[in-house]
């Protein structure tokens, strides 16, 4: 699962454009995680700020 620290995250987009699922969407500086997002975390590798996390499910 792939958490958004929205308090970080400086809407940039790079996550966005990265993504090989385009399960990530930046509308009106609101970044949001489709159900289609595989938690690759690929997005969270190019993050500048260290704003996403891929975190396992209990």
């Amino acid at each position: 699962m792939l958490k958004v620290h929205r308090d970080i995250c400086g809407y940039c987009g790079c996550c966005v454009s990265v993504c090989p699922e385009g399960a990530l969407e930046l509308i009106d500086a609101y970044l949001s995680v489709e159900p289609n997002c595989t938690s690759c975390g690929i997005c969270a590798k190019v993050c500048p700020l260290g704003a996403l996390e891929v975190v396992n499910e209990k």
